[in-house]
């Protein structure tokens, strides 16, 4: 049994996440980053620090209000992690804004991109902006003025809101001296200028200039002292009773609308806003000033993600490419003949997630096929392979969907399309009660030759066309008779009831997925303390789970060579004199977002290699179901590692070396400069 784990050996979850956020603040402040790029990585970076607030800072809130002594496994309480969220986060956010002001909005005005403010409008534009708040704004907008018949508005979280001081009385004699105006949703929050009244090739306003320049308009006869937005960002975790509920789905809908009106964790403010109405704001939503965020320009970066799709300067951005191919599937495009003849490895998004989806749809149209499942995690609001289930289904074909709810921010997507199935005639299920369903699985069941045969797809990430085109994955299309086998195994405990059985290859969580783990890893150990070689080379987005932390340790007390790629958060400290020595952990942010998890253990020479739809996290290993599978074929296994491991390794442009204190800091370039996804790109993609 390992022994307990030290807490000063371990990284705070929160403040690892904020590492990592500090990271893709980074990209933005790259002047080798393109422009556009660097001002779409302060929008992520913006989205990422939404949800840390909404989903981590919540968190820790209410477990200080819970049990406000309890530490967690790093030592460390709600108490100490919030106080420190707050110095970090506060100087993170200014360092955003002074990137934002200083460099790339400049820098974008420079290249004819423009974001004009009030001060620099001309005569020409001021008028068309004047009748555009008239026709477009204004019939929609419902000021709020506040006295005892209008108190203060329940405000939606994350929404675009303006806090206004008034002088003067109104039509009915009240004087409140304050109201708020809340900008729908609908509305976009950067509107570009027409070209006859454009002073360059793009030019922008954003929707808060055009308001705070006509928001006397809403208030006649009054006189507007100040003008100032505000945002708060709300508590989004959800509840719901998975036990004493009878009909999981409807609750959920039901559950859903509460998310906007969550306790408010965070409020963003003009760096404007008078002192008593900061106060005022404060109090209205019962924070503190460690929760206020004083900001130079929008209080919502996020929306500004559409403008680099807006501005046609290729220049600007990261190259085109046109993902490839397998050669397998351009000499036989028939998907079934092609993985009967041999096992077929994707890697996105170098190569096409397309044969993901005829997969899908040559099976919802072939008339020997019999039955389709699939687990249905991220799949996004518009999805082709959605639709080919639903067309399989009414078909006639038995189509079988596991259904997550409980997918975090895309509940309401999941809904809709188990709505959709049904009606259509799939058998959707919503997993097992207790445990998220994780797992990439897919699985078609084809007559042939008058047998039953099974083709599987097996995945790192989601089955969702649109983030395959910019996350990290693989996925394996397979015949193989042993591993179709575990996957029906695995759809059998997922719609019917039994015992598990046990696999013949692949590992599950929540039953082998972290004893198999810690074992491949004591076995390396075993190894080096006989004097054989041993190594690990682990890629994934977080490592935070105590015991498979101790492994490694332990690992590395004994001799073991350990290579960790991990895109996030980490809670193993590398480099500690005596326990750690033989641990590196890099992160490399780049061009894409990291998403594969890469397994490799030396066992012996045998080269182990598992890919899997699981970090190694608690929640991974104890609470979801998961699945990990090996590489069989030797010729695959080679491409994994030369693809989804050397080349991170050996990366020397977009990696950052872990210290033991947590922080990051990027490597030093030495010699020529590598970048692992332009290599893959150059190897993988389509040739022109």
């Amino acid at each position: 049994m390992t022994s307990s784990i030290q807490s000063a050996h371990l990284i705070n979850r929160e403040l690892g996440l904020l590492e990592f956020n500090r990271r893709v603040l980074a990209q933005a402040e790259d002047p080798d980053t393109p422009l556009l790029e660097r001002l779409r990585f302060l929008c992520i970076f913006s989205s990422n620090m939404d949800e840390f607030f909404e989903i981590r800072v919540a968190g820790l809130k209410e477990q200080m209000r819970l049990n406000p002594h309890h530490a967690g496994p790093d030592g460390i309480t709600a108490r100490q992690a919030l106080k420190e969220i707050a110095k970090q986060t506060h100087s993170l956010v200014t360092r955003q804004y002074q990137v934002l002001n200083e460099h790339v909005l400049p820098a974008l005005s420079d290249e004819g991109i423009r974001f004009h403010k009030r001060a620099q409008w001309t005569p020409e534009q001021a008028k068309w902006i004047r009748d555009y708040f008239f026709s477009d704004l204004m019939p929609v907008l419902t000021p709020i003025g506040l006295d005892p018949a209008h108190p203060f508005p329940n405000v939606l979280n994350k929404s675009l809101n303006f806090v206004v001081e008034l002088s003067g009385k109104d039509a009915f004699g009240r004087n409140s001296g304050m109201a708020v105006v809340q900008a729908p949703r609908s509305l976009p929050r950067v509107i570009q200028l027409p070209r006859e009244v454009a002073s360059c090739e793009y030019s922008f306003v954003f929707l808060s200039s055009i308001l705070h320049a006509h928001v006397g308009e809403l208030f006649a006869g009054m006189e507007v002292l100040s003008c100032n937005q505000f945002r708060v960002t709300r508590n989004s975790d959800l509840f719901v009773d998975e036990e004493e509920t009878k009909n999981l789905r409807e609750q959920l809908q039901g559950e859903l609308p509460h998310r906007h009106f969550g306790d408010a964790v965070r409020l963003e403010v003009s760096d404007m806003c008078r002192e008593a109405t900061v106060e005022f704001l404060l109090r209205q939503f019962n924070l503190s000033r460690d929760d206020l965020y004083q900001v130079a320009g929008p209080v919502n970066l996020v929306r500004l993600m559409a403008v680099p799709d807006r501005v046609e300067r290729a220049d600007l951005k990261f190259p085109p490419f046109t993902p490839g191919m397998p050669n397998q599937i351009i000499r036989q495009p028939d998907i079934f003949k092609a993985v009967s003849a041999g096992d077929i490895l994707l890697h996105h998004p170098f190569q096409s997630f397309q044969p993901v989806i005829d997969f899908i749809a040559q099976a919802a149209e072939d008339p020997d096929v019999l039955a389709i499942k699939q687990t249905v995690y991220r799949t996004g609001t518009d999805s082709e392979l959605m639709r080919q289930l639903i067309a399989a289904a009414q078909r006639g074909k038995e189509v079988t969907a596991v259904v997550e709810l409980f997918a975090r921010f895309d509940e309401e997507a999941n809904i809709n399309w188990a709505k959709q199935l049904e009606d259509a005639g799939a058998h959707v299920v919503y997993g097992v009660v207790g445990h998220k369903t994780h797992a990439k699985l897919a699985m078609v069941v084809r007559r042939e030759k008058g047998q039953l045969k099974r083709y599987a797809h097996l995945g790192t990430g989601n089955y969702h066309a649109r983030t395959a085109r910019l996350y990290t994955d693989f996925g394996l299309l397979t015949c193989n008779a042993e591993l179709c086998s575990d996957v029906n195994e695995v759809f059998m405990q997922l719609t019917g009831l039994g015992r598990a059985h046990s696999h013949i290859h692949l590992f599950q969580a929540p039953f082998t997925l972290h004893s198999k783990l810690v074992a491949a890893i004591r076995n390396e150990t075993r190894h080096a303390k006989q004097g054989k070689p041993a190594a690990i080379i682990a890629k994934m987005n977080a490592l935070l789970e105590p015991e498979v932390i101790q492994a490694l340790y332990e690992a590395s007390q004994a001799g073991v060579k350990i290579d960790l790629v991990i895109r996030g958060v980490c809670a193993l400290r590398p480099g500690i004199k005596g326990v750690s020595d033989n641990i590196r952990v890099r992160s490399i942010l780049g061009r894409f977002l990291e998403h594969s998890r890469i397994f490799y253990f030396h066992n012996g020479g045998k080269e182990d290699v598992y890919l899997a739809s699981a970090d190694w996290m608690d929640r991974n290993f104890f609470r979801r179901i998961e699945t990990c599978f090996p590489v069989l074929e030797p010729k695959l296994k080679r491409r994994v590692i030369n693809e989804g491991l050397k080349p991170y390794l050996r990366d020397n442009v977009k990696a950052w070396q872990m210290n033991p204190d947590g922080s990051f800091q990027r490597v030093r370039r030495r010699g020529k400069a590598f970048e692992a996804q332009d290599y893959l790109i150059g190897l993988l993609t389509a040739k022109a």
